[in-house]
C-alpha cells in the first residue's frame, strides 16, 4: 500500500487516484475528460487496462479525449464532434475512414 500524499504523485498516478475516488461512489456512468493528457505511455497503458476491466464489470464510460490511439483502442461506439456539431457516430474502423472525421481531426491514417 502506498502512503504517498497526492501532491507528490505524477500526472498519471493522479489520474489513477481520481478514477479510484470516483469508484467509491459506485457511479452508473463515469465521465473522463482527457484521461491521457500528461500521462506517460506506461501509466496510460495501466489506465487503459483499468478502464477496460471496469467496463467488463459493467461500468459505463463517457470519455472525452484527443489521443486518437487511445480512443480507437477502447471506445465503442465513438462519437466525433467538432464545433458543437456531430460529425460521426459508430465504430473505430468507420471513424478511420469517415471523411468528415479525417478532415477535422485525423488527417491521413495508414
Amino acid at each position: 500500500m502506498h502512503r504517498d500524499q497526492a501532491s507528490t504523485l505524477s500526472g498519471g498516478q493522479l489520474k489513477l487516484l481520481e478514477l479510484a475516488r470516483v469508484l467509491m461512489a459506485d457511479p452508473k456512468i463515469i465521465l473522463l475528460d482527457e484521461p491521457a493528457a500528461g500521462v506517460n505511455p506506461s501509466l496510460m497503458n495501466t489506465l487503459v487496462d483499468k478502464i477496460q476491466a471496469l467496463n467488463t464489470q459493467g461500468y459505463t464510460f463517457l470519455i472525452i479525449e484527443h489521443n486518437m490511439d487511445m480512443v480507437m483502442s477502447i471506445c465503442n461506439p465513438i462519437t466525433v464532434m467538432s464545433q458543437g456539431k456531430l460529425l460521426y457516430q459508430g465504430d473505430a474502423e468507420g471513424a478511420r475512414h469517415n471523411q468528415n472525421v479525417l478532415d477535422a481531426y485525423l488527417g491521413d491514417l495508414p
